[in-house]
């Protein structure tokens, strides 16, 4: 068969079985003294040249075969009669040789598809081997799930999310598991497709109850509609937002009662003066309202006193990546801006230096400053918010500036419970201080317009400095 339909690289053997049968052909006919006719033998060695040779070739091959036919032909050439002939049996053998061609070029297409067909079977078994390894393997939990909620494959991080054994979640439905899955429509009951996240509840198996962030899709397959979904316990993350801002809380809540202490300090103090100058005369000597006045400012006086001891275990100062956290702060801010109608400009270098910071605090303060400047831009038609960057003489110094009105006294500017203040009047106090705690400052830079503060971080020199109690050197003058 291969003789016959020609692989190209046995067109040169095929030519020579070709030409070896022309002349064998043309010699029997040659040598026959019987009236017999050979003429349609050349059909055997047309097909062999069908699979080699062009059209043309092929042509030129059939009239030569013909010319040979009628050379050795017993019979006398009449042009009536041999001429028709003559043609009929060109005909023949040039039909015969495109016939043999076009069937090699069909077998050459179809065994080149054949090898494509296989080549992407083999790729596709490679690829569906890599995805199911990578599913395997994957640290998240992946489920996919027919259209009434049943589980039709869960990798080997979902077992373990739900507490199960390994294979058995198959079959079982979602909604004892993540019941806001069960609850979105397929592509059988909609024609929308959903291609989405949500936070919801999810159960373990045991009845245990933890925080989920799902992502998931809805698809049609030939089995029908299809949810696949990504489930990632995020409880740990709540656990930790809500222990930081419980720390949080309390941090601001003893900066703030301590400068309530002070004030309230400052008042007794003056109370206790008068007091004690009321009581050198006779005249409330034996008053006992006035002895229950001296009492009741004692007591405010040993409360004013109370020093609250300050955490330590939370909020220390830490070597910190600086460019890492003000990536972060451009992904809390810039959506907070654009809301707001605010174009927010960052003019920040590369290789930036490792600071001694809180990463949490830091963003709470730039937060803070950026919530002051939005509403101060409220009245402003053109609003903007730029935040800079410098680095010199072992400080790093970050500017926050708007184009709004501007602050028309600065004397009471970081004091706490201002009168008239916007908000609560405690955001700018507990900035500061958040920043100070942390062997940085806060102030507040003039300028013709606009507000602008300053915030400084310490240069955390080397890695070193980290093992030497996690203490920040105050590098600020």
């Amino acid at each position: 068969m291969k003789r016959l339909f020609g692989y190209p690289q046995n067109s040169r053997w095929a030519l020579v079985q070709a030409c070896v049968l022309i002349a064998c052909i043309a010699f029997i006919d040659w040598k026959n003294v019987v009236n017999v006719y050979f003429g349609f033998l050349y059909a055997f060695p047309m097909l062999l040249i069908g699979t080699a040779l062009t059209g043309w070739q092929i042509a030129f091959i059939a009239l030569f075969c013909s010319v040979l036919a009628e050379l050795f032909d017993p019979f006398p050439w009449e042009p009536a009669h041999s001429f028709p002939q003559d043609i009929l049996l060109f005909v023949a053998l040039f039909g015969v040789g495109l016939f043999s061609r076009q069937v090699a070029v069909n077998r050459r297409l179809e065994v080149n598809a054949r090898r494509k067909v296989e080549n992407e079977a083999v790729a596709r078994r490679e690829a569906e081997e890599q995805l199911e390894f990578l599913i395997q393997t994957s640290p998240v939990a992946i489920l996919v799930m027919s259209a009434d909620g049943e589980i039709l494959n869960a990798n080997s991080a979902a077992h373990y999310l739900f507490r199960l054994g390994v294979g058995e979640l198959v079959g079982r439905s979602i909604s004892h598991y993540v019941g806001a899955l069960s609850r979105v429509p397929s592509t059988e009951d909609s024609s929308q497709t959903f291609r989405t996240e949500m936070q919801c509840r999810g159960k373990r198996d045991n009845g245990d109850v933890f925080l989920a962030n799902v992502f998931f899709s809805t698809y049609r397959t030939a089995m029908g509609p299809r949810l696949a979904a990504i489930v990632v316990d995020i409880s740990e993350d709540l656990r930790d937002r809500a222990e930081y801002g419980f720390e949080q809380l309390m941090t601001g809540s003893r900066i703030l009662m301590g400068a309530v202490s002070h004030e309230v300090r400052n008042v007794c103090s003056a109370i206790a003066v008068i007091y004690e100058n009321l009581a050198r005369t006779k005249a409330f000597a034996s008053d006992k309202d006035f002895e229950a006045l001296g009492s009741l400012v004692e007591a405010l006086k040993k409360i004013a006193s109370l020093e609250l001891r300050k955490s330590t275990d939370r909020f220390e100062a830490k070597i910190v990546d600086l460019a890492e956290i003000l990536d972060e702060a451009r992904i809390v801010l810039e959506p907070f801006c654009s809301e707001s109608d605010i174009t927010m400009n960052w003019n920040v270098p590369e290789n930036l230096p490792s600071v001694w910071a809180d990463r949490h605090s830091f963003l709470q303060v730039l937060l803070n400053l950026t919530k002051n400047s939005q509403r101060a831009l409220e009245s402003r038609d053109i609003r903007n918010v730029e935040i800079s960057v410098a680095v010199e003489h072992g400080i790093v110094s970050i500017t926050h500036c708007d184009n709004g009105a501007g602050i028309a006294s600065t004397e009471k500017l970081f004091e706490p419970l201002q009168k008239g203040s916007d908000a609560s009047g405690l955001g700018l106090f507990l900035s500061r201080a958040f920043m100070r705690s942390l062997g940085g400052d806060l102030r507040y830079v003039p300028r013709d317009e606009g507000c602008c503060f300053l915030i400084e971080l310490a240069i955390a020199e080397t890695a070193s400095d980290a093992n030497q109690g996690g203490e920040c050197k105050d590098a600020m003058h």
